[in-house]
């Protein structure tokens, strides 16, 4: 038995969630949602993209910090999701106190989450198209 993570499976698995857990929104605000994340992540790091996404986006955004504290948790580093509601508070001091510690752990993690905000983001896009398709079949 292999004690490897497939990360590229981790991060699309936790992507297909977000779409799942989002189907109440609009698939143009989760794409939204999720593209602007992504480029906060990828300008100004974890930590920023966490409070971007805390300050910033209510619904969608809370379904994606939810995947993404699941897919930390999944990394298997030990940094087990706060176990409290997660409140701006609460998920700040866990990313600061787990997540930033260790750098070469934190440009994993960093990069697992790209991947799945772009899965993430791709899902929007197919289920945008889908709902236009069925539109315009009516």
């Amino acid at each position: 038995m292999s004690t490897f993570t497939n990360l590229d499976r981790l991060a699309a698995k936790h992507a297909q969630a977000v779409i799942a857990n989002t189907k109440d929104s609009k698939s143009s605000d989760v794409e939204n949602t999720v593209t602007k994340a992504l480029g906060v992540l990828q300008e100004d790091g974890v930590y920023a993209c966490f409070l971007y996404l805390l300050a910033k986006e209510k619904e969608p955004g809370k379904k994606v910090i939810e995947q993404m504290l699941d897919l930390l948790e999944g990394l298997g580093f030990g940094w087990n999701k706060p176990v409290t509601e997660n409140s701006s508070d609460v998920v700040l001091k866990h990313v600061t106190d787990h997540v930033t510690q260790d750098l070469e752990r934190l440009l994993l993690a960093k990069e697992t989450l790209e991947q799945m905000l772009i899965y993430a983001r791709y899902g929007a896009k197919a289920r945008q198209d889908a709902e236009r398709q069925v539109e315009e079949k009516k």
